[in-house]
This record gives C-alpha cells, structure tokens and sequence, in this order.
C-alpha cells in the first residue's frame, strides 16, 4: 500500500469517525454505557477491576479520538486557509496575508495590531462620514 492511499484512508476513516462522533445518538449511546457500568457496580462489588474497566476503556478512547480528531481539523484548517488564499488573490486584497498562518507569534500580534489600527481608521471615517450625512 503506497504512502498516498494509506493517507487517503486514514483521511476517509478520520472524516467518518469525527463525523459519527459529533452525532447526538453516539452521545446517547455513550451516557448508556456510563449508566450501564455505574448500574453494575454492585454487582461487582464497586471493585477495582469493575473500576478499571471504565477507566481504561475511556482512556483509550480519548487517546485514539485526539489524533483522528486532530486530523480532521488540521484538513478543515487547511481546506479554510486555502479558500481564504483564493479569496485574497483574486480580490483586491493585498496578497501579503497569503500564506501569514505560516508566521511566528510575534508577526502575527504586530500584523494583527497593524490590521486593529487600520480598522479604527476606517471606522473614524465612517463615523465622520455618518455624523456629517
């Protein structure tokens, strides 16, 4: 199996997966087992191996779910980012915030704070233009 197609079945298999798990039945179905476990508590004694069932069950759930949620999201990011990029170059936005995600920390807060203070401009212009229309 080549590096691609085990990409895109990683990719498949997060994207379901993500999906089914945003649904409110999954949820449902995971408050069931919860009340389940709780409910067989007496039956086990309240042991610590009925105990560690449910620990080790959403530990390794959690720790499976991190990295294909991560997945998806860092596709939608980067679906979004490239919608964006088209959008600034065949508008007339300037095409220097092409590919910014890819700045430091600090070049970002000095855009962003660059970015602020041309909105208050365009923003006092605007007030002035309504206050004298």
């Amino acid at each position: 199996m080549s590096d691609n197609t085990k990409s895109n079945f990683f990719s498949k298999f997060a994207t379901t997966i993500a999906e089914w798990s945003g649904r409110p039945a999954t949820f449902a179905l995971a408050v069931a087992l919860v009340l389940v476990w709780a409910v067989s508590g007496p039956l086990f004694d309240f042991s610590e191996t009925w105990q560690l069932v449910i620990n080790t069950s959403t530990t390794i759930i959690t720790f499976l779910m991190v990295f294909v949620l991560q997945n998806s999201q860092n596709r939608d990011g980067r679906a979004l980012q490239a919608k964006l990029d088209e959008l600034i170059l065949t508008s007339q936005a300037q095409n220097k915030f092409v590919g910014i995600e890819k700045l430091d920390e600090r070049q970002l807060r000095e855009m962003s704070k660059s970015l602020a203070e041309k909105a208050e401009c365009v923003e006092d212009v605007a007030n002035d233009k309504a206050d004298a229309g």
